[in-house]
Parts: structure tokens; sequence; C-alpha cells
């Protein structure tokens, strides 16, 4: 239920804090007072359309913040952890502000959230209903959704086996369409991958395979320079007519090895000496060693060349590295294979799109023999309230109408839409275009108070939607609201004495002007001022003693259906 809600600088609302409770509640006062402003405050909370126009004259901005308590069996509390917003003690906490710059924040909890995740969780929580809306009645693609929430249970499974079915047969059908659309692009792309992933495959990589061949390929390319340079150092070393090097630095370090154990430094001299000696030896040997090893094989270098060119034009098609070569023709090997599953497997991509099409057909057809089992007792149901509101020769139905286009849908096989024969003798006729605007009053009260106990949903608003009815009907009305309110929180705009006299809680709006200023407050009403005001809703202007004893009257007959209907 709505517990709190919090008004600033809306409309003509300069302020204002009221506290609601559960069951039914009133909002009564002159028109154009702000009755119908708190209802589009509570309707922003639940994620209506903002603009500047509701800004007050002067303000930079307006602000709404309302206190939800709901059950902890309350499916907004599942929206909530989907969305991963934070909740706890029951409570929902909604902020909207609305800036002149046209910048609006909401919050939900004191998390940021957009429009459409507002208006998500709100109508979870708030159920708003005008004198001209009549939103659902008047859509027929909504009628199979208030069929639906009759008895949601009992639908649940079926519902969703069909969808289900339903998601593999799209999957399959669409499947089907773009390979019978696509076969010549098809084609193409399973020629071009199979001939790409044969290309890479017979290259037979390996990932460093590119940098060896570059080393052995420059060996060989730079053969008789290497030769050259090995046998040039070869000879500055160790060879030569007059000695080699290496046999100079020996008699060098055989003359410092007699001298140095005469001084420190002579012995340093010594050790490096020697240090030279053997690593030039060392080196005298590799080269050797080198030379040994060094063979030119231009037939290899040929194949090397070869080689490095096929990785080259590969690396030019698929990527700039042997490694981004490979992880190319993984990727499409595997798109390779699963298209040439599925070019392989036509005919049985036909078997099971027509066991796929069978399966759905037979979830669809268990939907909706359930469906219309649960439509006979909606119109019994309906029929019952419909006599209550007066409207007894009224025969509604719910007709069951094929789709033209395509026998399956998201929501099952069925196309529903509401009948109603208003007077005797005439012909059903749908809904929508033939009920008159106090006839769809009724009629929505009537599958309120039917879903009133099944839809979870804490608030609902009716703003005006007794219009244009008095006397018994309008007494009718206001029992089936009474009745709404003892599943679900209701607040309810009327000017009708009898609506106003059953509720459990009457708020008094009116307006005031100050300083060429309209200021809206409330004022909930004690049974004291209840009597007075519903006085002036059944005199007008002039409030007389038989009007006030009316309504003192109006009132304790209400208390009394109240107190019955607790009994029953």
């Amino acid at each position: 239920m709505l517990q709190e809600l919090s008004i600033k600088n809306f409309a003509i609302i300069e302020k204002l804090n009221i506290a609601f409770d559960d069951g039914m509640s009133v909002l009564t006062g002159e028109t154009g007072a702000g009755k119908s402003i708190i209802i589009d405050a509570v309707g922003l909370l639940a994620g209506g359309r903002a603009s500047v126009d509701f800004i007050r004259k002067g303000a930079t901005k307006a602000s709404i913040q309302g206190l939800f308590v709901l059950p902890k069996s309350s499916v907004t509390f599942e929206v909530l952890s989907d969305l991963g917003i934070d909740h706890a003690d029951q409570q929902v906490v909604i902020d909207r502000e609305l800036n002149k710059n046209g910048h609006n924040t909401s919050r939900v909890n004191g998390t940021l959230v957009n429009t459409t995740t507002l208006k998500r969780i709100g109508e979870t929580m708030v159920d708003i209903h005008g004198q001209n809306e009549h939103q659902e009645l008047m859509q027929p693609e909504k009628h199979l959704q208030l069929l639906d929430e009759y008895r949601p249970n009992a639908l649940a499974k079926l519902k969703q086996t069909y969808t289900d079915k339903y998601d593999e047969y799209r999957r399959l059908r669409k499947l089907a369409i773009d390979k019978r659309d696509h076969a010549q692009e098809w084609a193409q792309r399973v020629d071009m991958l199979t001939f790409q992933v044969q290309e890479i495959e017979d290259a037979n990589l390996s990932p460093d395979e590119e940098d060896t061949l570059i080393t052995e390929r420059d060996r060989l390319a730079n053969y008789q320079k290497i030769v050259t340079a090995l046998e040039s150092s070869h000879e500055a070393i160790d060879g030569g007519e007059d000695g080699s090097a290496l046999d100079r630095i020996g008699v060098a370090m055989a003359a410092m090895q007699e001298i140095a154990t005469l001084d420190p430094e002579y012995q340093a001299l010594s050790d490096t000496i020697a240090s030279a000696y053997y690593g030039l030896q060392d080196a005298t040997n590799g080269l050797s060693s080198q030379l040994d090893n060094q063979e030119f094989d231009e037939g290899r270098l040929d194949e090397i060349e070869a080689r490095l060119e096929v990785i080259h034009q590969l690396k030019r098609k698929y990527g700039d590295s042997v490694p981004k070569v490979l992880a190319y023709f993984d990727k499409i090997k595997v798109e390779l294979d699963r298209m040439q599953g599925d070019q392989d497997d036509d005919q049985t991509l036909m078997t099971q799109l027509n066991k796929a099409k069978t399966a759905v057909q037979k979830a669809g057809n268990e939907l909706s023999e359930m469906r219309q089992k649960l439509a006979k007792q909606l119109e019994e149901a309906v029929h019952e309230q419909l006599k209550a509101l007066y409207m007894e020769k009224a025969v509604f139905s719910v007709r069951f109408l094929k789709h033209e286009e395509t026998p399956f849908f998201t929501t099952g096989i069925d196309n529903v839409e509401f009948y109603i024969q208003t007077n005797p003798g005439e012909d059903p006729k749908p809904l929508a275009k033939t009920a008159s605007g106090g006839e769809l009053s009724r009629m929505m009260l009537a599958l309120k108070t039917i879903f009133s106990e099944n839809q979870g949903v804490t608030s609902i608003i009716f703003d005006e939607v007794d219009t244009g009815v008095s006397g018994r009907v309008a007494q009718a009305i206001a029992e089936k609201i009474m009745v709404i309110g003892r599943h679900s929180q209701v607040l309810c705009i009327t000017h009708l004495p009898q609506v106003a006299a059953i509720a459990d809680h009457q708020f008094y709006i009116q307006k005031q002007i100050n300083k060429g200023r309209t200021k809206t407050s409330v004022d909930k009403l004690t049974t004291a001022k209840r009597v007075t005001e519903l006085a002036r809703m059944l005199a007008g202007t002039t409030v007389t003693k038989l009007t006030t004893e009316h309504a003192s009257e109006l009132l304790k007959m209400a208390d009394a259906e109240k107190k019955q209907l607790a009994e029953s």
C-alpha cells in the first residue's frame, strides 16, 4: 500500500504530505481543487510520463516521494531483486524529481533508475483507472491478458509449456527460412570457408616456425660472409708465418707468471693476461668447430624461401602473425563444421520443424482448452457482478477468434475479445465498440472485483470512474469499490456521496488563494467533518438541516453495510 505521499511544487500544490491507510480512501472536494493532481503525482511515481508543465510556476523543480509498504510475497520484490535494487523491511521508497531544464531523475530505494525501469516496478504496485481511460477494456488485444489474470495459477504450467515449445518451433522455423532465403549465400560461405580451412590446414603451421626459418635462411644467405669472417678471425688469433697472436700472448703469460709472486700488481696483470690467453684459446677452438660445420645447401635455401612465402601469403589473408592465422583457423573451422552439419541435415531439420510444429500445436490446444473453461467461469462471475451493478439483462461473453496471419503467437493460439449484449433481442457486439461510458465503468468494476484477489497490485486508484451515474447504480458502484478495498488499498476520487460514505477514510481537498497564488491543502476528515462534507456533496451550495441528517444517515448505513460485509 501507499503509506505516505510527499509532493512539492507540483502544479498548484506548493507542499503537501499525506499519510494513507489500507482499505478504501476517498478524495473529495470542489472541482479544480487538485484531487486529480494528487493522482497524477502517484502516476509519476509509477513511471508515468513527466513534463515540465507539471512544475509549479516560479519553481525550478518539482519533487514527489512515495513510501510503499508491501507484503513479503509481493512480486515487486522479485522485480527489485532482478534489477539488483536493495530492499528491506518490506518497504519501497520512490523519489522523482522534475527540473525546468528537462533533466529528470528517478530513484527507487536510493538507486537511480530510468523511466522504463520505474514503470516496470510501478506497475506491480499501482493500478490507476480514470473515468475516460478503461484502457484494457477498450483494447481488444488486452482481453486475452485479462482472461489469463482471472486464474493465473491454473494456466501457469500450460503457458510455460507452450512458451518452451513455441520458442523451439520459432528457432527451427527461422533456421529453415534463413536457409531457404539465403541458399546461395549459404553455399558461397560454405565454399569459401572450406577453401580457407583447407589452405591453412595444408600449410601445417606451427606457432614459432617463422622465426626459426628466418634464422636459418639468414645463415644460408650469408654463407660466404660467415666463412670469411670465421677464417679471418681464426687466422688472426692462431695463424701467421711469424707466430700466432696466441703464441705471443702465451710468452707474455709465462713471463709474468715468473714475477707474479713478487708484487700484488704483478699478480693482477698475470691473471689478466692468463684470462685473455685461455679465452682466446677457447675462441680458437670455437672458430675451428664453426668452420668445420659450415655447409652451403642452395636447395635448402630455396625450400626455406618458398616456405616463408607460403607463410607470408597466409598472414596477408588471415592475420599479421602465425598465431593469429591459427586463431582464425580455429574460428572458421567451428563455423564450417556447424554449417556443414546444418547443410547435411536439411532433411533432419524439416523433420525437427514438423515435430516442433506438432508439439506447439498440441501445447496451444491444451492451453486454449483451459482458457475456454476459465472463460465460461469468468462469464458467470461477471454476470453475477453485473447483476449487483443493475446490468442484469446484459450478457457478457468471451469470444475465441482465429488468428488470420499465423496460427501461433507468443501468447498461444487464441485471439480473444470480449463481447456484450446490453439489451435483449440485440446481437452481441464487441465491448470496445458498443458499451457506453457508464457500462464500461461498471464492467471495469465488475472485473476489478473479480481480479483484485489475484492481481497482487497493492494500490488501486479510481479517478472519477463513477461519473455519469446516480441513484441505485451509484450505490452499487460504491459497494463494488468497497469490496475491492478489502483485498487492495483503494484510493478513489469521487463526487458521489454514496461512494464517499462507504469509504474507510475520507480526505477533503481544497484550494485557497493567498497573495495571488493558488495553494492546495488536504484534510483527513473526522466523522463529524465527514457528515458536513457529505451534506455538501448532497446539497451543493446550500447545506440544510435535512441534508445534514441525510448525510449522517448515509454514513450510518454505509457503516452497517461494511460491518455486514466483514461478518460475511
